[in-house]
């Protein structure tokens, strides 16, 4: 079982605390901001001396006295006006590193404990092709559901379609227009089975937003289509089977954009599938006095004593009695923590739908929904040009998801051939490894820093081999499993790693790093604390195999520790970057 460094050293701390007569409120230790002081560092000795009266600098020389006797320390030293700065020695190091290595879960703790956890992320709409505005989405969501199943919960991804609103009224009224004669639109449908849909998938993408522009500067194109979205909500059999065949032929496509992504969906439940579940909540809420009629519309005052500024009341229900994404998303949530017995539900949504989230889940606080429950929308800054502007196609209109993925497969192969790897693959394994680097440098630039922010999508920068990047980390990982590869050819064995000099000290303490790096980005629901974390293991790695020869080492015991060291950063650093949704070629 893998016991973390830190809680190991924290343990030290209380009892060096506690022989001294000290409390050990404050006994904990964090990672030094300054490597080249200490690895560890203890504050303590301030709070404890404000508390006890007594002066800072006593303590810590005390404490510090006690400490350097412990064998777990290779150094012990107070500094300033009372910090305690601590080197951990390298026995402890290469105990830990052990433990690490042959626990199965590379130290993350289980905390979810079987738990449900729902991630509501993608959200794309019916009839509309994926954009550049779903990436984000798609990317830090199938990111948070790793790490979520690697902490233990049982998680369940839901993409949530819109598949229910006025757009469908909009091509199935345009449709009537185009072609009247189709068996949907008949005065008695009579229904054949599975009928494919009247249009192709590219005849599809271009009639929507036609129908849509229609639809806005049309007032009887307007009316259609909210006849045509009324008659299908009401069961109109011909517009139910018609929605039926347009919604597999999105579906299709759109799950074509998710598996290019590497992303996994448990559930494709669109707004259609609560439908059923609206009227009995709304009758529920009504009874208890929750939901309140307001200028002859339904609405849930969210309000509470203290917000800093008015809160709009939640709108459930319109004067003609229609619902809303807010009607369909409350009604969603209380399936999801009711019958499916949910403790927590993300959405990862644009932070431009804050203000609705808060609506949402303060309508389900009060209807007691969720009084166990964790809600939290996991928003996200926009993907940028390198204008700096919301990244658009080079005509000014949106980009589709697929073209930005290929645009950035493209220019993965290009930046291949230009620096000669993957020479010696066969054009098919050459072709993956494009894919592969392309998406792991289109992941990477996504999930980096905070998912607040927006970023800037520049292609060129996002593919090189050096800095910040996902394909740096792929090499760095494809290095090392090259370096264990000729190892394993000339007979060498992977021993203990046992840090002898600085360079191996640093890189073991980045690798037992790792549990809390997974604890920390899912505790801020922050991959990008991840994303960080792989990028300074690499470069630890770097600087470890510059300095430290490998297979070049003239002792054997030295080349098997540093083998061993080899092993671990790589599997640490491939979990990290399946964690982050980004997979790792054999060879490059």
């Amino acid at each position: 079982m893998f016991h973390p460094l830190t809680a190991r050293i924290d343990a030290i701390l209380r009892d060096t605390f506690s022989a001294l007569g000290l409390p050990t409120a404050h006994a904990c230790a964090v990672a030094c901001g300054r490597p080249e002081l200490a690895d560890f560092q203890c504050n303590g000795a301030m709070p404890t001396a404000k508390m006890l009266g007594r002066q800072p600098r006593d303590i810590a020389a005390a404490l510090t006295a006690h400490l350097s006797t412990r064998p777990e320390f290779f150094a012990v030293s107070s500094a300033g006006p009372g910090f305690i700065n601590m080197r951990i020695a390298p026995s402890l190091l290469a105990e830990a590193a052990a433990e690490l290595l042959h626990d199965e879960h590379l130290g993350v703790a289980d905390q979810g404990h079987g738990q449900l956890a729902v991630i509501d992320f993608g959200g794309p709409n019916v009839a509309k092709p994926l954009h550049v505005g779903h990436l984000r989405s798609l990317v830090i969501g199938e990111s948070l559901r790793r790490m979520l199943k690697a902490q233990g919960w049982r998680v369940i991804a839901d993409a949530h379609l819109g598949d229910w609103g006025l757009q469908m009224g909009m091509l199935t009224s345009a449709l009537r227009r185009r072609q009247p004669e189709l068996p949907w639109f008949a005065p008695v449908f009579q229904a054949a089975g599975q009928v494919a849909a009247p249009v192709t998938l590219d005849e599809l993408e271009r009639l929507y937003p036609a129908a849509a522009e229609a639809c806005r500067v049309d007032p009887e194109r307007m009316a259609e289509a909210r006849a045509d979205t009324a008659a299908l909500q009401a069961g109109d059999p011909g517009l139910r089977d018609l929605w039926r065949a347009l919604r597999t032929l999105s579906l299709q496509a759109q799950q074509r954009d998710f598996s290019a992504l590497g992303v996994t969906f448990d559930l494709l439940l669109g707004e259609s599938d609560v439908q059923p579940a609206i009227a009995p909540m709304i009758e529920d809420l009504c009874r208890r006095g929750i939901a309140v009629e307001s200028d002859a519309a339904l609405i849930i005052d969210v309000a509470r004593p203290g917000d800093g500024k008015a809160l709009p009341p939640l709108l459930l229900a319109k004067q003609d009695g229609a619902s809303l994404y807010a009607t369909t998303d409350l009604a969603t949530l209380l399936q999801r923590t009711a019958q499916l017995g949910a403790k927590r539900v993300l959405y990862v949504v644009d932070q431009r739908q804050l203000l609705h989230f808060e609506q949402v889940f303060r309508a389900a606080a009060k209807a007691g929904w969720s009084a166990d429950v964790e809600l939290r929308h996991i928003g996200f800054g926009t993907v940028n040009g390198v204008d700096g502007k919301p990244y658009k196609t080079r005509q000014g209109g949106v980009a589709r998801l697929a073209d930005l993925l290929d645009a950035a497969v493209e220019k993965a192969a290009e930046r291949i051939d230009d620096s000669g790897y993957g020479a010696d693959l066969a054009p098919a394994a050459k072709a993956d490894l494009a894919r592969q680097v392309g998406m792991a440098a289109v992941k990477f630039a996504d999930l980096s820093g905070d998912r607040l922010s927006g970023y800037v999508f520049d292609l060129d920068r996002l593919v090189s081999f050096e800095g910040r990047t996902g394909p740096y980390l792929q090499y760095a990982c494809v290095r090392i499993r090259s370096v264990l590869r000729k190892a394993a050819e000339s007979g060498e064995v992977v021993g203990a790693a046992v840090p002898e000099v600085r360079a191996e000290c640093e890189l073991l303490l980045a690798c037992l790093a790792f549990p809390e790096a997974v604890a920390e980005a899912v505790r801020l629901y922050q991959p990008g604390v991840l994303a960080e974390y792989a990028f300074g293991l690499a470069q630890r790695f770097s600087r470890f195999y510059a300095e430290c020869p490998v297979l070049g080492a003239a002792i054997v015991t030295q080349r098997a520790s540093r083998l061993a060291m080899c092993h671990l950063t790589g599997m640490v650093l491939a979990r990290s970057l399946e964690l982050l949704g980004i997979d790792v070629p054999e060879r490059m």
